[in-house]
């Protein structure tokens, strides 16, 4: 899966479940401050994701996401 079949993923994800409006959505959009996002938000958004990867999500890894990109950076090499 490329960075942008992942982001397009995580945007309908996070549309869907997380009724997060579709213009604030964007790479450089921060996960708490723009979208509003919690801590257990966040988890629960992982989870949603996690049916689309093929490696084990390391929680170590998300402790510097700030951004939309920086989710789709981490999670992209786990697609393959």
């Amino acid at each position: 899966m490329t960075k942008d079949e992942l982001y397009s993923k995580l945007k309908e994800i996070l549309i869907n479940d997380f009724d997060i409006d579709e213009d604030l959505i964007k790479p450089e959009a921060l996960i708490q401050d723009d979208l509003e996002l919690d801590s257990i938000d966040s988890v629960d958004m992982i989870v949603k994701v996690k049916p689309l990867l093929n490696g084990k999500i390391e929680p170590d890894a998300f402790k510097s996401v700030k951004t939309v990109q920086d989710v789709v950076d981490i999670l992209e090499p786990l697609t393959k």
